[in-house]
């Protein structure tokens, strides 16, 4: 049995949370949810450039579980990107902090 999920701290805020391709019915759109804690996850290493390690005491996690998180962001961003999907922003284990 694995260990619960710890919560994790979270400052960002998202104004959308739902992006998808232009001119494409969102019908025919496979859907792909990225988690509230791997978006902040996003913002703290690729937009403010923080090493895993400063990252992951932001969001009070370790750092093997921030860069478990971060490569699953990154995974379905890409997905969504080259595979013409839509992208929803919902739920995680989180605490809004800030």
């Amino acid at each position: 049995m694995s260990r619960p999920c710890r919560c994790r701290r979270i400052r960002c805020n998202p104004d959308a949370n739902y992006f998808k391709p232009r001119g494409i019915p969102l019908d025919v759109l496979e859907e792909i949810n990225l988690t509230l804690d791997e978006l902040e996850a996003v913002r703290l290493a690729d937009l403010e450039g923080l090493y895993q390690v400063d990252a992951a005491k932001k969001m009070d996690i370790s750092r093997q579980t921030f860069g478990n998180i971060i490569n699953s962001a990154h995974r379905k961003v890409a997905d969504v990107l080259l595979n013409t999907k839509a992208l929803k922003i919902e739920g995680g284990t989180v605490k809004k902090v800030g």
